[in-house]
């Protein structure tokens, strides 16, 4: 178990939120970001001071602006700053670990340039779940798919620690690091369960070994 495991009703009703075309967070997932516009540098020293947590989301260009800041996807991930540093020239270089999903109930108010949400983690609380039920997420077919789709696009990986990694994290690795789409993330984001999620990554992956070359220079450990 994560050392910060929080209950439904430890869960803020109001919180920042990140927009990043391309950037998946899932539950129990990793992601590290490097932080340099004055906006977020403020999001973050305030989630230092109250509870440590905001959340992460996508950007919908199909989604009507709000002011000057780009529509929204509807669901994100709510995480929790579990490792911070700074730079010398005043970046700020944080690990974020996925906790819940969240569908928008409302914005919020600027503040400090940053956008806030009060979260919906009504339909997600399967997210927080101490023990994972057991999965056949088809783990040889998604590595042959995998090896098709790296090929494909020039990406290097280590496949010692890929195999190494075990089904829960070998699922979640794979659908934040692969660089799909930012639609194909939503919906590895928003499937309903780990089993729907394995699906889905299967079914991208293999399209993604049939389609033309992507760009080189890629790599995944």
């Amino acid at each position: 178990m994560a050392p910060f495991h929080p209950r439904s009703e430890e869960l803020p009703a109001e919180f920042p939120v990140f927009p990043l075309p391309g950037a998946l967070l899932l539950p129990r997932g990793k992601l590290p970001l490097n932080v340099f516009e004055k906006r977020y540098l403020a999001m973050v020293f305030d989630s230092l001071a109250a509870g440590r947590m905001f959340g992460m989301i996508q950007p919908d260009s199909s989604v009507a602006q709000t002011g000057d800041e780009p529509g929204l996807f509807r669901v994100g991930c709510l995480g929790r700053l579990s490792s911070f540093s700074e730079t010398d020239d005043g970046r700020l270089l944080i690990t974020l670990t996925g906790l819940i999903r969240f569908s928008i109930a409302g914005e919020l108010p600027l503040r400090s340039g940053y956008r806030r949400v009060r979260g919906d983690f009504s339909s997600y609380t399967a997210d927080l779940a101490h023990v994972r039920p057991a999965t056949d997420i088809g783990r040889d077919a998604l590595l042959n798919a995998l090896r098709g789709y790296f090929a494909r696009r020039h990406i290097e990986a280590n496949w010692d620690a890929i195999r190494g990694l075990d089904d829960d994290a070998l699922l979640i690795t794979l659908a934040m690091a692969c660089p799909f789409e930012p639609v194909e993330k939503q919906a590895l984001l928003e499937a309903p369960d780990d089993a729907a999620r394995a699906m889905t990554l299967l079914a991208l992956l293999q399209m993604g070994a049939a389609s033309p070359d992507g760009p080189a220079g890629h790599s995944v450990s």
